[in-house]
């Protein structure tokens, strides 16, 4: 007989009654029933029951036994009594009636429990990380991650990329974070750098001749934590392709990732067909760039119906600059006021003066409610029939069971208020209930991050959005320049390595002074968008030596500049590069996502705290004088207090 075990704990059957079995694991729970000892013993791949009676030579080590105690158990395997089995564990049918216990670990007193799911400080939590890991929930996350990662391994291999592994040590590079910098021994005052990504390397791959470049990449870098960005590091799937347009990157990365969705997403619908929504218009309609779809309200631009209007707040924004607008948040079922007032006291706490609203209330002089039920159904079926325009004529009834409310509505007047409801095709839910709107003026640049808020967290809390799916779209057409009004200038909007989308010799002969031509310029990058989380930023990247200079001279970068950052990649650009793009959606991000967490430290083996600090290894930590002295390196430490 194995030292250890002939089985492990997820692995005994009714087909096994009888048998003589060695188990090891940890005692997950033990219960005392009259004197008979239960002891559910827990290993990585499940839990059996053991039962332990005073007439087992085992009773008197069973009795000293904790919860964590790692133990070897002899037994017999029985079926469980009439009553006792457990549906819920492939084991639950049988037991094991302990003849032998040996102590392998003995466990302290420990400072939190495995069994159970309680919620437990961080800090707590990631100094025992082993012990949290250990958890249910925890270890299965883990065990999803790896079976994630090993499914998009296999499908890139299948798309035709072939597995490359970069350096980890190289040269610092401005990617948008801090670099973790690593002193040099051999060569003193000199520092390598952890990668913030392979970008340069990738490249440097298509260049070489290769075509199909992926690798599960660690990424580094020295900034603040997020619920969804680990502080330090992380992986992503990293991926580039040579001789490509942005449409072939999409034909190979959508299946990879829809298929990893569709197969780890517990039956939830997944987007057959990403869609492709440019960047201005996912600001315009969700006032982000990374919209959740979930979330079915769409914002709309009102401005017309209030320009010139009674409404004079907003008729005056319009009349004093002409970049201004009003924008409409419709709100299915929010008719009531405790609502509109929610939201309004919502806005105020973001900072806001408030939120204009108008909402549709059922007239107190209308239909009964047996009537409206009546009608709502008379139309429905008139729909099903695809009788519209009968349908359309009972909705006439429908709308007029209903008042405008609200100082929006009472100043703006019944003609335009009508407008505003046919444009946003509010009230048609037939319900019976009331729809609102709500409403944000000024210029859009200032308020779209804002209203993109108020649409979330009116989905949110009308219970609008429709968790159980995950929504997936690509964000297109990025500007490539954007106005810096802090330095008067011209500059880069999002990746300055990306090729304009304009012919090439239409570019190079751009006048720098053309402003608002160069201003209007979409770039080739793209993001992929899943449930409200950017996944990924790509691009077809630049990769004529000469549209690269073109393009950070538009910025006021000169080739110096160029030249002392990018040497390296510039020379290998000019020796014959092929066209080439790609991109790399972050795992952890996938993984948090599958997993149902919103928070990357569910889904990290040993992550750091929100400080960037390792409780469990003490890292950073402080090193020797010699080593110090070795690296010729002289501490200059702020000073306290």
């Amino acid at each position: 007989m194995h030292r250890y075990r002939t089985h492990t704990c997820g692995a005994l059957r009714e087909s096994d009654v009888g048998a003589t079995a060695r188990l090891s694991g940890w005692c997950h729970r033990i219960r005392d029933h009259g004197g008979v000892l239960f002891i559910d013993l827990r290993d990585h791949y499940g839990l059996t029951q053991v039962v332990v009676d005073p007439d087992s030579a085992a009773f008197p080590i069973a009795e000293k036994v904790r919860s964590e105690w790692v133990i070897r158990v002899d037994g017999r395997v029985r079926n469980r009594p009439a009553g006792t089995e457990n549906p819920d564990l492939p084991t639950g049918a049988v037991e094991v009636y302990a003849t032998d216990i040996e102590v392998l670990g003995p466990a302290a007193e420990l400072p939190m429990p495995v069994f159970g799911d309680q919620e437990y400080p961080e800090d707590i939590r990631l100094r025992y990380r082993f012990l949290d890991l250990r958890r249910e929930r925890l270890h299965r996350n883990i065990m999803l991650r790896g079976q994630i990662i090993d499914s998009l391994r296999r499908r890139m291999k299948e798309q035709g990329f072939f597995e490359f592994q970069t350096p980890i040590l190289t040269a610092s590079s401005p990617e948008g974070a801090r670099d973790f910098l690593v002193p040099s021994r051999l060569h003193p005052g000199k520092f390598y750098a952890l990668p913030q990504a392979p970008q340069q390397f990738k490249q440097l791959i298509m260049v070489s001749g290769f075509d199909r470049y992926f690798q599960i990449a660690p990424c580094f870098r020295d900034e603040d934590a997020r619920a969804d960005r680990s502080p330090g590091e992380f992986y992503q799937l990293d991926l580039e392709m040579s001789f490509v347009t942005q449409q072939d990157v999409f034909d190979a990365v959508e299946p990879v990732l829809r298929g990893v969705f569709e197969e780890f997403g517990a039956g939830k619908r997944v987007t057959p067909k990403f869609p492709l929504i440019p960047f201005a218009d996912a600001m315009r309609k969700y006032g982000s760039d990374k919209p959740d779809l979930r979330n079915p309200i769409e914002m709309a631009d009102v401005s017309e119906h209030f320009r010139g209007s009674g409404f004079k707040v907003f008729a005056s924004i319009l009349a004093g600059d002409p970049a201004a607008q009003v924008w409409a948040i419709p709100a299915k079922g929010g008719g009531n006021r405790a609502f509109c007032d929610r939201m309004n006291d919502w806005a105020k706490g973001e900072g806001q003066r408030g939120l204009g609203y108008i909402f549709w209330r059922r007239r107190s002089d209308g239909l009964s409610t047996v009537d409206m039920k009546l009608l709502a159904s008379r139309i429905q079926k008139l729909q099903s029939e695809g009788r519209t325009e009968e349908a359309e004529e009972l909705f006439a009834k429908w709308f007029e069971q209903f008042e405008a409310v609200g100082p929006v509505a009472k100043n703006l007047g019944s003609e335009r208020t009508e407008a505003i409801r046919r444009q946003l095709g509010l009230n048609r839910t037939l319900s019976g209930e009331g729809d609102a709107c709500f409403f944000v003026a000024g210029k859009p640049k200032d308020f779209a991050k804002f209203a993109g808020s108020a649409r979330t967290k009116v989905g949110e809390d009308l219970g609008l959005i429709d968790k159980d799916q995950f929504a997936l779209c690509w964000i297109v057409d990025f500007p490539m320049y954007e106005w810096n009004e802090e330095e008067k200038k011209i500059d880069f909007s999002h990746n300055p390595f990306s090729m304009p989308n304009m012919a090439v010799d239409e570019f190079l002969a751009l006048d720098p002074a053309d402003s608002d031509r160069i201003l209007g310029m979409k770039a080739i990058q793209y993001d992929i968008v899943c449930n409200g989380i950017e996944l990924s930023s790509g691009a077809i990247r630049n990769h004529r030596p000469d549209v690269m200079k073109k393009a950070f001279a538009i910025a006021g970068y000169g080739e110096d500049v160029l030249e002392q950052k990018f040497g390296g990649m510039l020379r290998a650009l000019s020796l014959g590069a092929p066209p080439h793009g790609g991109i790399a959606p972050g795992v952890d991000r996938i993984v948090m996502l599958l997993a149902g967490e919103e928070n990357l430290r569910e889904v990290v083996l040993f992550p750091m705290n929100q400080r960037a600090e390792d409780l469990l290894m003490g890292a950073p930590s402080e090193v020797t004088p010699k080593q110090l002295r070795e690296l010729h390196i002289r501490l200059n430490l702020p000073q306290k207090g």
